[in-house]
């Protein structure tokens, strides 16, 4: 590591000791960049690094709402604005118990550079709280949203920071939140993507982190002579990502063979059939283990990192951070896998990441597969600004315009800093070098 870099980075831990999450990425990063600082030693002269580590500002509130038995209950809520240099602030909101500062910090600090990736005007920022929409009703999720929204609406604006959706937060929870924003500000705007597409969603905004993802992957593998076609697919999660990685992956060719939640995993050697997912996860919010019961030859088992013990040709862990441990990489490898693309943001622990690329696997980092879904919130920006919709097709082209960008981009870098086929070194510079110059442009702010 540069020895500036690695001065930064351990000041960083000084004072963000307890925060492993946030770290991790951090570490990851300033790694990849170490040869840029050695090639642009004006950016150590204007502190450029220790500016850019740093959240512009961290807001954490409280969230008080009533259950269904009447009961006061309290979250915490966060929003963490992370850089503007090149477009407002935009990432999406997480539900989730697992949710806290360090969490959100690393969220904001990858969307920053994933944002920057897509080469579209828009800065890097992360939010949510500890609440879990699990099991809660219609009415308590609206409460809660309502109560998240009545403090959130202070620091948010459709030119100011655009949040979106994450893990916990879908169409139920978007549409609360914006009628609660809409509500207290009188203002029609677009400050939420991810809306229905009643009230000024896009299409193809729920399909686009899926569907983006199997586009890069597929740039990535035709560079290297191969393609989806023929080949066995692993996709962890069943969420939004992880269904429509595996929908558009199957359309590409390939063959879905595994796909999980968090309780465990399925495996249907005949290929997942995506219309009893879609039922289960997306009309009856249930369980993945219920597929065994519905499909005659799948097989469900307790425990979700099994997954990785699946054979397939491609993985594409999809469902949250830090998933795919070194045991799981090692499995993969065993099993002759050829590539890995993140569709969860850092799904992957540093230690697997290291063992897939010492082993001659092709990994692309979420930060660049899993752009699509900020990609196409910012298409949905876009309507929004000029009163349109473009149909379902327009938005799918630019979509795939935008990620076979981001993959040419990725490869170009890594192949200027003397890293070809690393593809973590590609984006982490392509992205940084984009918010750097603008910061430079900026000044001292």
């Amino acid at each position: 590591m540069n020895a500036y870099v690695e001065k930064v980075y351990n000041g960083l831990v000084e004072r963000n000791g307890h925060e492993k999450e946030f770290l991790q990425a951090v570490r990851e990063v300033l790694e990849a960049l170490s040869p840029v600082f050695d090639k642009h030693p004006e950016y150590e002269n204007k502190g450029l690094l220790e500016r850019f580590v740093e959240p512009d500002r961290a807001i954490l509130f409280r969230v008080p709402w009533v259950d269904d038995n009447g009961k006061v209950q309290v979250n915490r809520g966060y929003r963490v604005q992370y850089n503007n240099a090149i477009g407002p602030y935009k990432g999406g909101l997480r539900l989730h118990p697992s949710v806290n500062l360090s969490v959100i910090k690393f969220l904001g600090f990858e969307q920053v550079l994933k944002n920057s990736l897509t080469s579209l005007p828009i800065g890097g920022g992360k939010g949510g709280s500890d609440f879990d929409p699990k099991g809660k009703s219609d009415n308590e999720v609206m409460r809660f949203c309502q109560s998240f929204m009545t403090e959130l609406f202070k620091y948010i604006g459709a030119d100011e920071d655009v949040p979106a959706g994450d893990i916990g937060v879908g169409a139920r929870e978007i549409g609360f939140l914006y009628g609660q924003y809409k509500r207290i500000t009188g203002l029609y705007e677009g400050v939420l993507t991810g809306k229905g597409l009643s009230y000024g969603g896009s299409l193809a905004r729920k399909e686009a982190t899926g569907f983006g993802l199997c586009y890069l992957t597929n740039a990535m593998l035709r560079k290297h002579g191969q393609s989806f076609e023929g080949k066995r697919v692993v996709v962890s999660g069943s969420g939004n990502v992880a269904i429509y990685a595996a929908q558009k992956a199957t359309e590409l060719g390939g063959k879905v063979v595994a796909m999980s939640d968090s309780n465990g995993y399925i495996v249907d050697e005949n290929g997942v059939n995506l219309d009893v997912i879609k039922q289960i996860k997306e009309v009856e919010r249930g369980r993945i283990k219920e597929y065994a019961a519905r499909v005659p030859g799948a097989v469900y088992t307790e425990g979700f990192r099994g997954i990785w013990t699946v054979k397939c040709d491609i993985a594409l862990p999809c469902a949250t951070q830090n998933e795919l441990n070194e045991e799981g990489a090692q499995a993969l490898i065993a099993n002759g896998v050829f590539a890995v693309a993140e569709g969860a943001n850092m799904p992957t622990t540093y230690e697997a990441t290291l063992a897939l690329q010492k082993a001659g696997v092709l990994f692309a980092p979420g930060k660049a597969a899993n752009a699509g879904g900020v990609a196409t919130s910012a298409l949905e920006m876009s309507q929004n600004s000029q009163r349109l919709s473009w149909t379902f097709q327009e938005v799918d082209q630019k979509l795939k315009g935008i990620m076979e960008n981001i993959f040419a981009n990725i490869d170009a870098a890594a192949k200027e800093y003397g890293q070809e086929d690393n593809y973590v070194v590609g984006a982490n510079i392509a992205g940084f070098l984009k918010v750097a110059d603008a910061m430079l442009a900026h000044g001292c702010v």
